[in-house]
Order: C-alpha cells, then sequence, then structure tokens
C-alpha cells in the first residue's frame, strides 16, 4: 500500500529530511515534484510565439524564488517511498511576490509568518539538493503541467538565470534532470482526459485517485502527481517512453545524455532521442567524476 504520510521539512528538521530522501532515491527512481511560487509577473498573452512566451517564463522564473518544494518518490510498481514538502524561508516584507498569488496560497493554507521564522535558507537548501540530485542520475522526474516547477527547479540546482533561449533551456533540463515525464503531455493520448486540457485534480477525479493533503501545497500535489502517474500508466497500458522529455507548453524535446568515450580522453556527451534542438557537451573525465558529488553550479 502507498505511504500517505507527507513530511513537512522546517529549518530545524531539513538536513535530517535531506539525507533521507538522498537515501530513499536509490530505491525508488521515480521521483514526482511540484512546487509553489510568488506568481507571474508577466502573463503571457494568448496566441504569443514560443519564443516570448519562454521570455515571459524566463523573466518570471529570474525575478522569483520557490516558496515550497514537494517531492514524492516511487517505484516502478507506484509504490511510495515518501513524500517531503520542503518549506522555504519566504519575507513579505522582502521577497518579490503577486499580491494575488500570495493571497491565493494564503487561502490554502500556506503559513507566510512561519515561513519568515522558521523556513528554510533557500541557500542552504540550493546547494543540498544540488549535490542530492547530482549523485542520482538515473532518476525519472514526473511533473503535472511542469514547465514552471522544472524552471524554479532548475534555476535553484544550478544557481543561475535560465538559459537565454527555449533550445538552451531544454539542453540543460537534460543535462541536469535527464528523464522528464509530463502528465500533462501524457493526457493527450488518453482516452476520456479530454486532451490533457483540464487540471491535475480534474484527472484524478476521473481516475478515481484521492488527495491526502490540501490543493495547491507541494507536498500533496506532488504525492497526487506520483498516483495519478501510476493509475494512469496501469489503466492504460502506457509506454512512458514515448512520451519522455516532452514538455506541455514548448515543442523543443528534452533529451537525457549518455556519456561516450572519445578518442582525445574526454566523455563526450550526447542526446538519446532526436530532438528540434540538438546540442553537444563535452566535459572532460574528471569534471564528470566530480559531478557526482559536486553541486551543478560547479560544473555546469
Amino acid at each position: 500500500m502507498a505511504s500517505a504520510t507527507i513530511t513537512a521539512v522546517w529549518r530545524q528538521n531539513f538536513q535530517q529530511e535531506i539525507f533521507r530522501l538522498d537515501a530513499a532515491l536509490f530505491n525508488f527512481p521515480l521521483v514526482s515534484f511540484d512546487t509553489e511560487f510568488p506568481g507571474f509577473f508577466r502573463n503571457t498573452p494568448i496566441g504569443a510565439t514560443e519564443s516570448t512566451r519562454y521570455e515571459d517564463l524566463k523573466h518570471n522564473v529570474d525575478h522569483s524564488r520557490m516558496i515550497q518544494f514537494g517531492i514524492t518518490v516511487a517505484d516502478v510498481s507506484g509504490n511510495i517511498g515518501g513524500t517531503w514538502e520542503f518549506n522555504l524561508r519566504f519575507d513579505l516584507s522582502r521577497d518579490l511576490f503577486v499580491s494575488q498569488s500570495i493571497q491565493f496560497l494564503q487561502d490554502n493554507g500556506i503559513d507566510f509568518d512561519r515561513l519568515r521564522r522558521d523556513g528554510i535558507h533557500f541557500d542552504m537548501f540550493a546547494q543540498l539538493l544540488s549535490r542530492v540530485v547530482a549523485r542520482h542520475r538515473n532518476l525519472c522526474w514526473v511533473t503535472f503541467h511542469g514547465l514552471y516547477d522544472l524552471s524554479h527547479t532548475l534555476k535553484t540546482v544550478t544557481n543561475r538565470p535560465l538559459p537565454p533561449s527555449v533550445a538552451a533551456f531544454a539542453s540543460q533540463l537534460g543535462i541536469v534532470f535527464g528523464d522528464v515525464v509530463d502528465i500533462k503531455y501524457m493526457a493527450r493520448f488518453c482516452h476520456g482526459l479530454r486532451g490533457g486540457e483540464m487540471g491535475l485534480a480534474a484527472i484524478a477525479k476521473i481516475l478515481k485517485v484521492e488527495r491526502v493533503g490540501g490543493a495547491h501545497q507541494a507536498g500533496s500535489d506532488s504525492l497526487l502527481t506520483a498516483r495519478v502517474y501510476t493509475k494512469m500508466r496501469m489503466a492504460y497500458e502506457i509506454d512512458e517512453t514515448l512520451f519522455a522529455g516532452c514538455l506541455y507548453g514548448i515543442s523543443a524535446r528534452i533529451c537525457k545524455l549518455i556519456a561516450v568515450p572519445n578518442t582525445n580522453g574526454r566523455r563526450c556527451f550526447i542526446p538519446t532521442a532526436t530532438t528540434p534542438a540538438p546540442f553537444l557537451r563535452c566535459i572532460t573525465t574528471h569534471t564528470s567524476v566530480f559531478m557526482i558529488a559536486a553541486p551543478f553550479s560547479h560544473v555546469l
């Protein structure tokens, strides 16, 4: 039976719980995740080009920071290994936000007074999360409509602004995360799910998957994502490799990189699938080894 426990993580228990997450990933390689963030500073008009949509995404993400990071780990059979909700320090008197978004999060149970008082310091969270991601190179990252979730997480673990273009963005996602699956994209090909044009809660209701915890809180949303993903795979007999790297909202496909030897003593990383934005990245052998234990901010 899947675990229904969501571990709330604050500054006081952060190191203990990030190490527990790291240990769990050796046995539970399916990772569903969700973020809460302080809103959109630019709203993209309907019908905008992909370039404009990415420019707005980059502006929104580069000028804000995560409030919550929720992560659920599971095995290929759908057994849940744990759910963590990391609560980051956020100070309404200092950090940038959109008022309507903060009110929405408050209405859904997020305590900003406690976030200011007991939230995890962002730099410490970013450093240790990047180490965890770098140590585990064979994960499958599962999201729902995850363009912003991936963007915020990418910026956090690399400690850099988002890349300047959609092609460079897809390339870096492949380097950092490898396999990525977006349930909203998968739902396009599932009978009865309205081509994916519905929210996570609506899909969960159709599939008779129950939520644990409160909606619009990162831990609960990541757990619901994991359960919906498992139910979709079972109900529709989905071969998720067909959808790996396809994100709802951008055309460029994210490709996991594989290392192959090169005659000059370097390891070349090449994409494992065809993508509209091909890329090639070479890293020296000693740097590649270092990446296993070091934050991405030190190696990308």
